[in-house]
């Protein structure tokens, strides 16, 4: 067997012992498949195959005439809709619709509100999503009645403003499909992070890693049979809360399996990375708690784990962006839900990329033995 053959075989018989030690630990297997299985069912409660009933809507307005202008005023100051003034354009209605983020766009044509036979009249549309389809539905119904009633103030007789609706063909994400991206980050945070902190100061307090030190293991070594350890237990994991998702809670599932698998084994492995740089640095517990709360709640909190992001103001949108656990799950959705290849999400490879040269380079640099 030549050097560089040695070196791999040490690789994966650590692998091996890490894979095995896992099943074995009862309380890591809480923690990495219960625990987010019992947030999976909390979440899978409150969103899973309920659909939205409020009216946030973009309204777009093609028409010049006095009484459109007067009619969007009025909308605005109605409180049964929440009209999203920053959308002005189709493109990017179609897009928050998508993402659920709007339950409906209503379009008011160019001639709505121009004068018929002395009266003004017109056909507002309404444009939706399948998922927000019963929503959208019940807004046609309000619609209707207040048009019924603009009309009777002009001619009862006549029905002079109209609403159409149309259901658009894009595929979009029901609350649930939009939260479990966050739920798969929130499980690689416990994999990546908690696992080795609380792992490598026992290991140090036992004696274990001043043992291997002594032998011609190398921290390279260490670091990438735990790495492949964890991709693998963290892929099963993943499997798992896919699999439950899909069968109890209509998870639609529209993106490559294999392209989504290599994205999360390169996400659980950067996250590792930071795991392994606390873990490996602490001397015990008490110190690396603290270090990991104070890393973690940040990127749970503003990384779109459990509140969306396009909800917080735009500069803290930006700042969070470069957090480590927001390109994971904003691949997530858009790989998952959206449909969209490993090309389709290069820039947020390209910052977990980025971020593991980043994050290793601190982990070898602070790893002790003991």
């Amino acid at each position: 067997m030549t050097p560089l053959q040695k070196q791999f075989y040490t690789i994966y018989v650590f692998v091996k012992l890490s894979t095995k030690r896992f099943f074995r630990d009862r309380l890591a297997l809480f923690f990495t498949i219960v625990f987010p299985l019992i947030f999976l069912v909390v979440f899978g409660g409150i969103f899973g195959k309920d659909p939205s009933v409020s009216f946030k809507v973009a309204l777009i307005n093609n028409s010049s005439s006095e009484f459109s202008k007067k009619y969007v005023e009025d909308m605005y100051k109605d409180k049964i809709f929440k009209v999203v003034d920053s959308i002005t354009n189709q493109s990017t209605a179609n897009d928050k619709m998508k993402r659920s983020e709007i339950d409906a766009t209503i379009i008011l044509p160019a001639d709505f509100g121009n004068i018929v036979d002395g009266k003004p009249a017109g056909t507002a549309k309404v444009l939706f999503t399948a998922n927000s389809e019963q929503a959208a539905l019940t807004l046609v119904s309000v619609l209707q009645a207040q048009f019924k009633d603009i009309n009777n103030s002009f001619s009862p007789s006549n029905e002079t403003f109209k609403v159409a609706s149309e259901r658009s063909n894009e595929k979009s994400l029901s609350r649930f499909d939009y939260t479990f991206a966050g739920l798969l980050g929130f499980s690689i945070i416990g994999l990546g992070i908690f696992g080795p902190i609380s792992v490598f100061p026992e290991l140090k307090k036992q004696g274990i890693l001043r043992r291997l030190h002594t032998t011609p293991l190398k921290v390279w070594q260490y670091f990438v049979s735990n790495a492949l350890s964890q991709a693998i237990v963290g892929l099963l994991t993943m499997a798992i809360l896919f699999l439950v998702a899909i069968v109890f809670y209509d998870l639609k599932l529209v993106g490559n399996v294999f392209e989504l698998a290599a994205f999360l084994a390169s996400s659980i492995i950067m996250i590792l990375g930071i795991g392994l740089a606390i873990g490996g640095w602490a001397r015990n517990e008490r110190q690396a708690a603290p270090l990991g709360n104070i890393i973690v709640f940040p990127m749970l909190f503003l990384s779109g784990t459990f509140f969306p992001r396009y909800a917080m103001p735009e500069w803290l949108q930006n700042a969070s962006s470069y957090l480590p656990l927001t390109p994971v799950i904003d691949g997530i959705r858009l790989i998952a839900n959206e449909g969209k290849s490993l090309g389709g999400v290069a820039p947020q490879l390209g910052m977990i990329g980025v971020w593991a040269v980043i994050i290793y380079l601190i982990a070898f640099r602070v790893f002790r033995w003991e």
